[in-house]
């Protein structure tokens, strides 16, 4: 039994210390040598100094989960050679790192990770070699549902890795007892990318993401937050705010898999249920939104206070802004990019009294709400989503002036 590698130092340090990362291995978390609680405050300290010129009338304390066993999903790289491999980072050379010990992954993916290398080894499959340009093996993603579950992943360069790896099916669905989905990824091209459109399912279809007030599905290539716990601070913290706002209408645009929505879809003593419009461009999430809505009751039976629509958040914004509707509070999850110019001035021209905003990227955010000077931020709330990264999540609540 091999010591995991990132294990507490003494409590005068205060900081977690790594193996991988003491010998030059992995320096993917950046800050580790970092106390996690200056990690926050240096967080905090950058947010605010980023949205200086839209200072909120209140921050609110960091949401803060565990600094170890947090993440949900495992993006391995495949190094090494057939029969021989390494599951985890490639080096700057494009040698294979195995980090399959690593500590901030979810126990149960930690757990699982020795089998699939030992099942990769049995196919003979060769590692996708970056330079040469040939092999088959290139990534496995595994998630990580709060049940146990795990969605496991497998992305090969081309058919031959496919079929050998759907031959072998059930041999993998034995050594994979808690996992409910299997799949492998087609990714013929050579680029930076860590997966292709072409998705074959060996097992179930979507992972149950078991939250604490509400199941979300995952599909293979759904997106959802790699830190659970902070994922469901998050919902709630946005639902409270929208409770506090007590809307009758609701739109959650970039939506994904329906988190929010769902989240801030019952009613708060209203005479009337609140309507709810989810949007997102995956069709694919789009379907998830909708089955985890009708197992909440929110069908077309009960009287649907819920509805999910596969659209581009911008122009399905613009398209109904214009034609006259306007939502009491509209919630925006973009990615990195921001919601850009466009949105910002539909929203900014729209007349909609509450916009929350949940960003990645507070640079991002900043640039958006130079854009919508008729709001101003009411409070904000930094969410640590990746500790020992620079990266996080602040959500805050805008109020037309």
């Amino acid at each position: 039994m091999t010591s995991l590698p990132l294990t507490p130092t003494s409590a005068a340090h205060g900081h977690l210390d790594c193996h991988y990362f003491n010998a030059g291995l992995c320096r993917s978390c950046t800050f580790i040598e970092t106390p996690h609680r200056d990690q926050v405050a240096d967080k905090e300290a950058w947010c605010v100094e980023v949205l200086a010129g839209h200072s909120p009338d209140a921050w609110l304390p960091a949401a803060v989960g565990l600094d170890r066993d947090f993440r949900n999903r495992a993006k391995l790289a495949v190094g090494g050679s057939a029969g021989s491999v390494t599951l985890g980072i490639l080096d700057q050379d494009f040698h294979g790192v195995d980090l399959r010990e690593c500590g901030i992954q979810a126990p149960q993916i930690r757990a699982v990770i020795p089998t699939i290398a030992h099942f990769l080894n049995g196919t003979g499959l060769a590692p996708y070699d970056v330079k040469a340009r040939r092999g088959e093996l290139k990534f496995v993603h595994i998630t990580a549902a709060p049940s146990g579950d795990l969605m496991t992943r497998f992305v090969v360069r081309s058919q031959h890795g496919l079929d050998v790896l759907r031959s072998r099916g059930q041999e993998l669905r034995a050594l994979l007892p808690t996992a409910t989905v299997i799949s492998v990824n087609l990714l013929p091209e050579h680029k930076a990318v860590l997966e292709g459109s072409r998705e074959e399912m060996l097992l179930g279809d979507s992972l149950r993401m078991n939250l604490d007030r509400v199941d979300l599905h995952l599909r293979p290539q759904s997106f959802f937050q790699t830190n659970t716990d902070v994922a469901i601070g998050l919902y709630n913290q946005v639902a409270a705010w929208v409770d506090e706002i007590a809307p009758s209408s609701l739109w959650d645009l970039y939506c994904g898999v329906g988190g929010f929505a769902l989240y801030c879809a019952g009613t708060t003593g209203q005479q009337s249920p609140r309507r709810v419009t989810g949007v997102e461009l995956s069709e694919q999430a789009i379907e998830s939104a909708k089955i985890s809505a009708v197992e909440l009751g929110f069908d077309s039976q009960s009287g649907a206070t819920v509805e999910f629509i596969a659209d581009d958040a911008t122009e399905f914004a613009e398209a109904n802004l214009a034609s006259g509707e306007r939502p009491d509070c509209v919630i925006v999850n973009p990615p990195r990019r921001g919601i850009g110019a466009r949105l910002s001035t539909a929203l900014e021209d729209s007349g909609v009294e509450h916009i929350v905003y949940s960003s990645c990227n507070p640079l991002t955010l900043a640039k958006d709400l130079d854009q919508m000077p008729s709001y101003t931020v009411e409070r904000a709330r930094v969410f640590d989503m990746f500790p020992h990264t620079k990266h996080l999540e602040v959500a805050v609540v805008l109020q037309r002036r």
